[in-house]
């Protein structure tokens, strides 16, 4: 019996073959056998030439789950025979880390250099990510870390400049019918679902290969009589939660995706990112405000319709709260997505912050400054200010510019929506202003 308080850890036993998960029993034995990541394990790819050179570099291997990443890190250490070691971010430390170089020094000294794969390498902070660089930078270990999260977020500079960043793709439709056709041949036997039914179960994984095959494998263990069609097959197995963090890379990816497609006028594709983002948990009132930020940076006077729109949205959502309100949101989307477009108003506002930084503390003009007090009066203050109302066409034509400084022309309307009409406005007052300074 073990001694539960020992302060040694017993080895995890290992499962039998029949016992050992679907997943794990279909696991390639050669980088050939990879699917789905041609582009890096094929003859051309990155991984492909440094096998065929049997030369490996420390590398990052940032992809989804499911994609193959600790397959892809044992299959290279058996490909150019080197020594592999494994460890998980999340359950070890310094100590364990310490422990593994030295070892790896140790056979070093033999002729064997040692692979080191990192699960989860994101989940270091940073001074940990720190004590691999010198062990990289002598050869003690070639480095081989795998991650879910953007590398140029989660790990530092430095060992991003000792490591190729080697990019894997979410399974595709064929990798992933080539996964559930080898499922097939290890067990025997056909899945009990009908060839539509296989589809949406392909689709139900999402492009994670190991979710896949434990959906197959649940399938495989229940007793099934008639092959499933895709509402059985939905009421027996769950989706696949789409992988989604408020905080990560996959927020930043779709909003940018949803404002990209308001700018470029899709508002299908704008709607379905949306969707998206509703459907994985994003909080509304946040896509909200984003909305509004699309209004006034990418419609602006070309629609003014579309700023009020948006918080009318804002506010139907505050008061109906999900889901009715999700349809206000949607709304307001599709309006800014078909709204005519234009910067004007957002590069005007830039352009005029860069002069208000340049130019310091001009004056304006004495004629359009209030004069509460007698001494302002007395010093000019107000005193040849021309009141608008009283001029033909409620229009003076005064410079209203800092003395010294030249008129500028920041804001230019674009020639769409409502702002076609400014410009015309504009063009008017600019000839009247001409023929009253002659």
């Amino acid at each position: 019996m073990a001694d539960l308080f020992s302060d040694a850890e017993p080895a995890p036993a290992a499962m039998p073959g029949d016992a050992a998960p679907l997943a794990e029993r279909l696991r390639p034995h050669a980088l050939g056998e990879v699917v789905g990541q041609d582009h890096l394990t094929g003859r051309e790819g990155a991984i492909g030439r440094m096998v065929a050179a049997s030369r490996l570099s420390s590398m990052i291997l940032w992809g989804p789950p499911g994609t193959g990443k600790t397959t892809i890190a044992r299959l290279l250490a058996q490909a150019v025979g080197l020594r592999f070691e494994m460890i998980s971010a999340v359950f070890s430390g310094v100590a364990d880390l310490k422990k593994l170089f030295a070892d790896a020094r140790v056979h070093a000294r033999t002729g064997t250099r040692t692979l080191l794969f990192v699960d989860e390498i994101h989940r270091f902070n940073r001074a940990q990510q720190d004590g691999f660089l010198p062990y990289v930078e002598d050869g003690t270990v070639i480095l081989v870390g795998a991650t879910t999260e953007n590398p140029s977020f989660e790990l530092n500079a430095a060992l991003l400049s000792r490591c190729q960043v080697l990019i894997l793709e979410r399974l595709g439709g064929q990798a992933l019918a080539t996964l559930l056709a080898r499922a097939e041949a290890v067990e025997g036997r056909t899945l009990p679902v009908t060839e539509e039914a296989r589809g949406a179960l392909i689709a139900s994984a999402d492009g994670d290969g190991r979710f896949l095959l434990n959906q197959a494998e649940t399938l495989f263990a229940i007793a099934i009589d008639d092959p499933l069609d895709p509402q059985a097959l939905a009421a027996l197995l769950h989706r696949r939660v789409a992988v989604y963090d408020k905080d990560r890379e996959g927020h930043y990816n779709l909003i940018s995706a949803l404002h990209k497609a308001v700018r470029g006028s899709d508002p299908q594709a704008a709607l379905y990112y949306l969707a998206r983002m509703l459907v994985a948990g994003e909080e509304p009132l946040y896509l909200a405000r984003r909305l509004i930020r699309m209004a006034i940076e990418d419609i602006g006077l070309a629609d003014p319709q579309a700023l009020v729109q948006c918080l009318a949205a804002k506010d139907a959502f505050d008061f109906l709260g999900s889901p009715e309100g999700d349809l206000a949101l949607a709304q307001a989307c599709l309006y800014v997505a078909t709204a005519p477009k234009s910067n004007a108003a957002y590069r005007a506002y830039k352009a005029a912050t860069r002069s208000a930084k340049e130019t310091g503390s001009l004056m304006p003009p004495k004629a359009i400054l209030n004069a509460p007090t007698r001494l302002m009066k007395e010093v000019g203050y107000g005193s040849g200010y021309a009141y608008d109302h009283d001029a033909p066409d409620a229009f003076s034509g005064d410079d209203y510019w800092p003395k010294g400084m030249t008129p500028q022309t920041y804001y230019e309307p674009a020639p769409r929506g409502h702002e076609a009409r400014i410009a015309e406005r504009l063009a008017h007052w600019a000839k009247l202003r001409e023929e009253r300074a002659r």
